[in-house]
């Protein structure tokens, strides 16, 4: 992967909120399962808001960070499991939206919330084999969950777009592997409108195993070890999973801190980990190595790992940063989160 890294990256979040305490208090319950998990408050997309438009939003400001422009992207691969339409791609309304030629690859992709990582990985491919010079890589998701059941207090929504190419590189990308296996801890057959899972089967065999399988062959891969890493991300499906995984690889809070925003935004799904990861380039200092690891529902994680260099620092503040994002929202009641779920317009 010599010569091959990040040169631009963006990130979209939906400027409403509901707090996990008020759906709670909708359903009459005693406890709020939402702050048992680590998780305060979640993003709620509005009626105009979808994956599509998430992803166009966060691909300008990827474009905006890079020193490119959107002619010059040979790729665009965005991965849900949200998309708008059944059949008809996401990827070529982003991609006329944002305004590249129609030379281009395209594809949506599709693993729970593993599927933009999947999309860095392919597209990290085709830049080193030399087939596109840049490859825009999408995790977006605006996740579904049933009325009531546990994943309402986390399912949010949220985009995150990485652009990859081999001139002026803010962040090196030095490995990259995957760990996966048939491991069914969520779902959502066709026709459905809401996922089910498997309580807490998610966890351990699923979760827990494919996280720390991935982070561990690619220490041995790399022949690191967790202090030689400054900033760590693994996917968050709430709070309190990331520290875990932590805590049992011998990474620190510290380590954990910057790309941890399930609290204030909630399980982003496919755009989660790479959500995490933007964070942390918005704080990260050239030199600095870092550590990803994603995962997604079926099962699969893919770890990375990256170093960066003095480019980052040029392109950090030409875009809104994710901790701005954040605090950029608007309260709303669970009657109309319910209203916007069920896209009732008053």
């Amino acid at each position: 992967m010599k010569n091959v890294g990040i040169v631009g990256y963006g990130v979209s979040i939906p400027h409403l909120r509901i707090k996990t305490k008020n759906i709670a208090r909708a359903w009459n319950s005693s406890m709020n399962p939402g702050r048992a998990l680590g998780v305060h408050e979640k993003s709620v997309p509005n009626y105009d808001e979808d994956t599509i438009t998430l992803s166009v939003e966060a691909a300008l400001r990827a474009l905006e960070r890079s020193t490119i422009q959107s002619n010059e992207v040979g790729a665009i691969y965005i991965g849900s499991e949200s998309h708008p339409y059944a059949v008809k791609p996401s990827s070529t309304i982003v991609a006329e939206a944002i305004g590249m030629t129609n030379d281009y690859m395209a594809i949506d992709t599709q693993f729970a919330c593993k599927a933009g990582t999947a999309n860095m990985q392919i597209v990290i491919g085709l830049v080193s084999s030399l087939m596109i010079k840049n490859g825009l890589a999408i995790g977006t998701d605006c996740a579904q969950s049933t009325a009531g059941d546990a994943l309402e207090y986390t399912a949010a929504a949220g985009s995150a777009a990485i652009i990859i190419g081999r001139k002026n590189i803010a962040v090196k990308i030095i490995d990259t592997l995957s760990y996966s296996s048939d491991a069914p801890d969520f779902w959502r057959r066709e026709g459905e409108t809401c996922p089910k899972h498997a309580g807490r089967f998610t966890g351990e065999p699923a979760y827990f195993k494919h996280i720390m399988m991935a982070t561990k062959n690619i220490l041995e891969k790399t022949k690191t070890q967790p202090s030689d890493y400054d900033h760590v991300v693994f996917h968050m499906p709430n709070g309190k999973f990331p520290g875990n995984v932590a805590l049992k690889m011998g990474f620190t809070e510290k380590q954990l801190k910057a790309g941890l925003v399930v609290g204030n935004l909630g399980n982003t799904y496919s755009a989660s980990s790479m959500i995490g990861l933007c964070s942390v380039f918005d704080i990260a200092k050239p030199g600095q190595n870092i550590l990803l690891t994603s995962y997604g529902s079926g099962s699969g994680s893919d770890a990375f790992v990256f170093e960066t260099t003095r480019e980052l620092t040029k392109i950090q503040r030409k875009a809104s940063k994710t901790s701005t994002l954040l605090v950029n929202k608007k309260y709303i009641s669970y009657t109309s989160y319910l209203r916007l779920k069920n896209k009732i317009v008053l």
